[in-house]
């Protein structure tokens, strides 16, 4: 049986994922060498000292969870705990929590910090997948299937939200619809529910007039008038967006070369983190762009193709889910550095620095390939 179950892994989806970890920590310890001396003043190797740690947990967090069977995740007790542990959480940070980048989103724990709401992308994943698996029978009931998971996906944003983590808020209600629109539910249900939440969002948006100047503060809507026209503001709101287009512009091909990238030195502003992407554009050039947006296609692609693959209507969703996830966040980053789309702050999956990000991300890599190797082994040795 373990012979078998060892078969069905898919190892081009562990390789791809193992690749992008640590392709990622070589270019957070040639993009934070120099922000660290000069900015933080600590040493160079700082940044990557502590991703490389982050690394080494995030790497058994995969490992345990490509061991565990996912379709244990969905007994109720475990569901309880997850979700009641989600919004204790979430509450726990007004009266706790640190402020960093004028948002209340962080747990400082000695010298280091744990985002919350980056693990309950994955909870929301888990729990509305498991939500609509149980109500496949009844799938299109508003009262009994769709109401009470979006009302938890609704709750769950709002207390994001008020942090306020715009950005967060965002990903994680459409990681939510998107689970929502693989689950089954008639298109014309889906409407009509999509009508009542828009009425009753109108009903409610009064409530949000105490938080207006955070909502409509001068530094969001500089991200706002900075993309429509940046080179206007290149000294001020435009500065991110300007030096990451001449980070990108100067790489060509092949780039300058590992380590020498010019808009590290204290040009970009978080050039291990938000703008990592523009350093590799630098540094490596096209080359190092394709294979930090191929591996993050790929693991997107195999993901879905794993959903369509599985019989388990829990898997299918988690699998959605958890690609869903990785794209949404993807496409913000990149969009973003590029000036497609407002700068908003989201790390590149797999590859920027920071603790929560890659943990949460190792873990919902682990509960993905479970998935695929258990449609694999159910295909090949059940059927």
């Amino acid at each position: 049986m373990w012979k078998r179950m060892l078969k069905s892994y898919d190892y081009s989806l562990i390789a791809a994922f193992l690749i992008l970890c640590l392709f990622g920590l070589m270019m957070i310890y040639s993009a934070s060498s120099v922000i660290a001396v000069q900015k933080y003043e600590v040493s160079s190797g700082f940044f990557y000292d502590k991703q490389k740690f982050h690394v080494i947990i995030a790497f058994l967090a995969f490992s345990v969870m490509a061991i565990f069977p996912y379709k244990k995740l969905k007994a109720k007790r475990f569901l309880l705990c997850i979700t009641g542990g989600m919004f204790l959480t979430l509450f726990l940070l007004f009266l706790f929590g640190s402020v960093s980048n004028n948002a209340q989103s962080w747990f400082q724990i000695g010298a280091r910090s744990i985002q919350p709401s980056e693990f309950t992308k994955l909870v929301i994943i888990i729990y509305m997948a498991a939500a609509f698996s149980k109500k496949q029978k009844n799938i299109n009931s508003l009262n009994d299937s769709i109401a009470p998971p979006v009302i938890i996906l609704l709750g769950v944003v709002f207390l994001v939200a008020i942090e306020p983590d715009f950005g967060t808020a965002f990903i994680i209600l459409l990681i939510g619809l998107t689970i929502l629109l693989s689950s089954g539910i008639k298109m014309k249900k889906l409407a009509k529910f999509a009508l009542l939440l828009a009425i009753l969002g109108v009903t409610i948006s009064p409530l949000f007039i105490w938080q207006k100047d955070n909502i409509f503060s001068e530094e969001r809507m500089s991200r706002v008038t900075s993309y429509l026209d940046p080179f206007r503001y290149e000294e001020d709101a435009g500065y991110h967006l300007v030096n990451s287009y001449i980070a990108i512009g100067s790489g060509g091909l092949t780039g300058r070369g590992l380590g020498q990238s010019v808009q590290k030195l204290g040009y970009l502003p978080e050039p291990h983190t938000d703008f990592i992407m523009s350093v590799i554009a630098e540094e490596l050039g096209v080359i190092g762009v394709i294979i930090a947006i191929g591996g993050l296609a790929f693991i997107i692609l195999r993901g879905l193709f794993t959903s369509i693959k599985c019989r388990d209507p829990f898997g299918a969703m988690l699998a959605v889910g958890i690609s869903s996830m990785i794209g949404i966040q993807s496409f913000i980053n990149l969009g973003g550095v590029s000036g497609v789309i407002p700068i908003t702050g989201v790390p590149l999956p797999f590859i920027s620095y920071g603790g929560s990000s890659l943990v949460l991300l190792s873990i919902s890599m682990g509960i993905l390939v479970n998935i695929s190797m258990h449609t694999k082994y159910e295909k090949n040795y059940k059927s």
